[in-house]
């Protein structure tokens, strides 16, 4: 039989702990850190592109609710653009559009895979998912000013 070694009594834990803290702020010792750089927002997704992706899925909106783990009025709703998904509904849908084979091996899906789909970033710290040849799709500079021009004309009128 193997002898594990005794662990110390909560009270000791915490007051060894706290000796330790002092000695560190006084200088006496280095602990141990670990530094981690903060992650990016999840990049946004707008209802077409939501639709997109859920079509190119060949999912109904219950099934699609089922992967993301949300209720079928809630698809519907981000659809329709009453509202938009939350930052961890994003991030899942990130991570569905990047890797939607692991997704769906991991809830006992068959795999599928998205052509298409790219995460862009449309300002500093600001992402979007886009489906290419999506209607969507942020325009390149001269296209983005020819619908500019468009918007300004029928106000105009």
């Amino acid at each position: 039989m193997k002898d594990t070694p005794k662990r110390l009594p909560v009270a000791e834990q915490i007051r060894k702990g706290l000796e330790e803290a002092i000695r560190h702020a006084r200088g006496e010792i280095t602990l141990k850190t670990t530094t981690y750089e903060l992650p990016e927002e999840p990049p946004e997704i707008d209802a077409e592109t939501l639709v997109a992706l859920r079509d190119q899925s060949m999912m109904s909106q219950a099934v699609f609710a089922r992967v993301l783990n949300v209720s079928t009025k809630t698809v519907q709703s981000w659809e329709q653009g009453v509202r938009t998904p939350s930052h961890a509904s994003r991030r899942l849908i990130q991570i569905y559009s990047q890797h939607p084979e692991t997704v769906c091996s991991s809830l006992g899906l068959p795999a599928i895979t998205l052509k298409g789909v790219t995460i862009l970033q449309v300002a500093p710290g600001h992402r979007k998912i886009v489906i290419e040849g999506s209607p969507n799709q942020p325009a390149s500079g001269r296209q983005a000013a020819q619908k500019t021009t468009r918007r300004k004309k029928k106000a105009i009128r």
